[in-house]
C-alpha cells in the first residue's frame, strides 16, 4: 500500500475543508478534520465505487451519519472524480449543490440525506438488509460521531443489526471525544463505550484513527467476521492538523477568520 499517496490525499482534503469553510463563511471544519485519514482511506483504498457510475449497482455504500462533516465528505468525492473540485467553494451558496449537510439526489456520490443526528447506522442497517436478500457481496460503510451516539435510536438499530447479523456493516465511530458543548463525557458520557457495543452484540475493533494502517486492517478484518456487524471505535483528535483547532470544541461549528486561515494553510503545507 502506498502511504505517501494517502498521507497526500489527507494533507489534500484538509486544505479544502479549511478553503471552503473560509469561503462559505461558515460549516464544520474540526469533525471534517478528525475524520480525514478514515474518509481517505474508504474512497482511496477500501471501498469498490465508481465516479462515473455513482449508481453501479454492485459499489459499496457509504452514510455519513454526522452529516454536519460535509465539507470532508464533499472534498473527498470531488478528488475521487464525482464532481469538480472547483465546486467545493460554493458550499452552503444559495442553490449549491453542497448544502450544509449531504442532501440525495443534488450530488453524485451520496445515497442518502443526513444531518439529523444519530439515524445513520438505521439507514445503512437497511442498505445492508437489501444487500443481504439481493444475495449481494456489496458492503455497508457508515462514519457516526461520538457525542450522537447519546441519541437512543442509536442503540436501537445496534440490536437490529446484531439480531439479523449483518456481517456486511461496518460502522466508524470518529471518537474525538468533543462535541458543540464541550466534553462528550461533560455532556453526557457514552463510556464504558465498547463494552456497551460488546453488549449489543456487536464485534467492536478500537484503533487509532489517523493511522491508515490500522484503518485497512480494521475493514480487512471487519469483511472477514462472520455472523455480527462490526464497529471500528477510532480514536480521533478534533481539528487534527491543525494547531490551534486541535481538541478545541470551538470550531465544531465556526470557520477560521482570514489570519488563521493563513496560518492553517501554512501549517498543512506539511504532511502530516
Amino acid at each position: 500500500m502506498d502511504f505517501d499517496f494517502l498521507k497526500e490525499r489527507a494533507r489534500t482534503i484538509r486544505r479544502h475543508v479549511i478553503d471552503m469553510t473560509c469561503a462559505a463563511g461558515s460549516g464544520h471544519p474540526g469533525g471534517s478534520l478528525s475524520a480525514t485519514e478514515i474518509l481517505c482511506t474508504l474512497y482511496f483504498h477500501v471501498m469498490k465505487h465508481d465516479p462515473e457510475a455513482p449508481q453501479w449497482k454492485k459499489r459499496d455504500r457509504f452514510v455519513l451519519s454526522k452529516g454536519h462533516v460535509a465539507p470532508g465528505l464533499y472534498a473527498v468525492l470531488a478528488e475521487s472524480g464525482y464532481f469538480p473540485v472547483e465546486e467545493l467553494r460554493t458550499l452552503r451558496e444559495l442553490g449549491s449543490r453542497l448544502q450544509g449537510h449531504p442532501s440525495y439526489g443534488k450530488l453524485p456520490g451520496i445515497e442518502m440525506s443526513t444531518g439529523s443526528l444519530g439515524q445513520g447506522i438505521s439507514i445503512a442497517n437497511g442498505m445492508a438488509l437489501a444487500a443481504k436478500l439481493d444475495s449481494s457481496d456489496h458492503r455497508i460503510y457508515c462514519l457516526c460521531g461520538d457525542g450522537e451516539l447519546q441519541s437512543g435510536q442509536n442503540w436501537e438499530a445496534a440490536m437490529l443489526a446484531a439480531h439479523y447479523k449483518l456481517d456486511n456493516i461496518t460502522v466508524f465511530v470518529d471518537r474525538n471525544k468533543l462535541q458543540i458543548m464541550g466534553d462528550t463525557e461533560d455532556v453526557l458520557s457514552i463510556e464504558p463505550l465498547a463494552d456497551k457495543w460488546t453488549a449489543f452484540g456487536w464485534n467492536v475493533l478500537e484503533i487509532d484513527g489517523h493511522d491508515f494502517a490500522a484503518i485497512i486492517k480494521a475493514c480487512e478484518d471487519a469483511k472477514r467476521f462472520r455472523g455480527r456487524p462490526t464497529v471500528v471505535i477510532a480514536n480521533t483528535v478534533k481539528g487534527r492538523g491543525v494547531s490551534f483547532m486541535e481538541n478545541n470544541a470551538d470550531f465544531h461549528g465556526k470557520c477560521c477568520n482570514p489570519e488563521q486561515k493563513e496560518k492553517a494553510m501554512c501549517e498543512l503545507e506539511e504532511c502530516l
